[in-house]
């Protein structure tokens, strides 16, 4: 499985890469601050809206911390998308939050 830590994610979104991040927390959660432009599906959504992500697209995939992100990582790659966890998750992110 891929891995990224927030840092090397704030260096990437500093430098104006652009970046599909996947929210997979559940909506409460999420109303505390997600990284901007974050899509939010939570997991136990995943499956019922994986058409809305793009097969041909690599996610930065967040959670709390890191845990359920990686579970999506597992599911998503097992579906042939492109996935990296982000390490840690939103308990390691130091940068904006929306």
């Amino acid at each position: 499985m891929k891995e990224i830590t927030a840092k090397k994610l704030q260096g990437l979104i500093d430098k104006n890469q652009t970046l599909n991040i996947l929210d997979v927390r559940e909506a409460a959660e999420v109303a505390d601050g997600k990284i901007p432009g974050a899509v939010n599906i939570p997991l136990g959504l995943l499956e019922l809206r994986m058409h809305e992500l793009v097969k041909t697209a690599e996610y930065m995939v967040v959670c709390r911390s890191g845990g359920r992100s990686a579970q999506a990582v597992q599911f998503l790659e097992s579906r042939g998308f492109q996935a990296i966890n982000i390490t840690g998750g939103m308990l390691a992110w130091e940068g904006e939050i929306e």
